[in-house]
């Protein structure tokens, strides 16, 4: 008796003991073919995920909108941001509409700009750039400048931010070249005096160096694991991501203002009376930042130049915070209400309350980020206490239990008495 034989329905490869083939309800498929399949399907899914999300850019003025829901004030960096990130976006629509289409001389090339983010620690510099990300709907990535080393010395390369955005575009490579990358302090890369060349500096100078080419576009080979790869034939083009660096700039401060008391302590005829009379917000003083200052600093004039783009967030007075105690659609305040909430408790805050845990954060010198601090502090033991009270239904804070004079209490649902806690603040 003769057995048939199996043939794969694709490539009419026979079925041995060595080739199994995957049996369907028609027919057979070798395992060859299934990995032709599986990349045709994938780069279908590539040119689909490169041009969808971007084809409906939101306009800046949406940009700014969908920004304010989230950031509270900073209105000259959300809106230098969304005009930045619009004709970013908007170049490239026009560039893939391009493709394929013959040249001519009169074309006008588009380049990119890059955006640096000045401002103390805590008043939103991270949030803005991954909000705007999420906004646009493309990859996203959050590099350390300070993990960075140059090529050659012990810890990452410049390049292994690729990797990273590669990853987080599920290794899309097509979708991963129009993504966002951030990278934070980038201020602790400025050299540390003008007369340190002589010396090696492979976390400052040496990094800014290594970062031009990537920051203003090149093509790096990249192997499956999103590593630099001198033999793989797919590469990562950078031309089109938006890279955005950002820092707090500790000391820039002391420069601007050095900049404009030039001349104030003169007297008689070097007396400048223009600058001798002008006042000077510092809470947004980083907004009269210039180029010179930032090479004062110690960014390199190269590093400077890959981001024309330059906008300030200032510091945040006790008004803003108190803001962004209430209004953003994630508002800490709305978060804290929301867990008390899953308790069955009724959190209450008093404006006077609200405006003394801003002015505690303002103490604490670290923004935005010194409210959670604060908050946790003032709610640690009610919320310990909480889960195992079955009676509780409400509790109100008010200014004195921000100041530390009264104890905080949850009060309960018999006349409103507050119920005992075994611990206390």
């Amino acid at each position: 008796m003769t057995t048939s034989k199996t043939f794969c329905s694709f490539c009419n490869q026979e079925q041995t003991a060595d080739i199994p083939l995957i049996a369907g309800v028609d027919g057979h498929i070798c395992e060859d073919c299934v990995r032709l399949a599986s990349r045709v399907v994938s780069s279908w899914g590539r040119r689909r995920a490169a041009t969808k999300p971007f084809k409906q850019i939101p306009k800046p003025i949406e940009l700014k909108t969908n920004l304010d829901r989230y950031i509270v004030g900073q209105q000259l960096a959300k809106e230098t941001l969304a005009v930045a990130v619009y004709n970013h976006y908007k170049r490239l629509n026009m560039e893939s509409e391009r493709t394929g289409m013959t040249t001519t001389d009169d074309q006008v090339e588009i380049d990119k700009s890059n955006i640096l983010l000045l401002g103390p620690s805590g008043t939103g510099k991270t949030l803005l750039a991954s909000t705007l990300a999420r906004i646009v709907g493309v990859p996203f990535v959050i590099a350390d400048a300070t993990t960075l080393t140059q090529a050659g010395y012990v810890g990452e390369d410049v390049e292994s931010i690729l990797g990273r955005l590669l990853d987080s575009a599920d290794g899309n490579m097509e979708l991963a070249e129009w993504g966002i990358i951030y990278i934070d302090e980038i201020d602790k890369l400025a050299r540390s005096g003008e007369t340190s060349h002589g010396t090696r500096d492979v976390s400052g100078e040496g990094v800014q160096q290594a970062l031009l080419k990537l920051v203003e576009g090149s093509k790096v080979k990249l192997n499956a694991k999103g590593r630099k790869d001198q033999n793989d034939e797919h590469a990562m083009d950078t031309r089109n991501i938006l890279f955005i660096a950002g820092g707090a700039f500790e000391g820039l401060q002391a420069i601007l203002e050095k900049r404009f008391n030039r001349g104030k302590n003169g007297i008689g005829f070097h007396v400048d009376p223009s600058q001798s009379d002008a006042e000077h917000d510092p809470l947004q003083l980083f907004e009269e930042v210039q180029p010179e200052d930032l090479r004062h600093f110690g960014l390199i004039p190269e590093f400077i130049g890959r981001f024309p783009v330059i906008t300030a967030l200032h510091d945040l007075d006790e008004q803003a915070l108190v803001r962004i105690l209430t209004e953003p659609r994630n508002a800490l305040l709305r978060q804290y209400q929301r867990l008390f909430e899953f308790e069955g408790v009724k959190l209450e805050f008093t404006s006077e309350a609200l405006t003394a845990v801003a002015r505690d954060a303002i103490q604490r010198g670290t923004g935005a980020r010194g409210l959670r601090s604060v908050m946790e502090g003032l709610l640690r033991n009610v919320m310990f206490e909480m889960p195992s009270l079955e009676d509780a239904v409400h509790c109100q804070i008010d200014e004195a239990h921000v100041n530390g004079e009264k104890t905080v209490k949850l009060m309960d649902n018999k006349e409103n008495q507050p119920l005992p806690l075994s611990c206390k603040l």
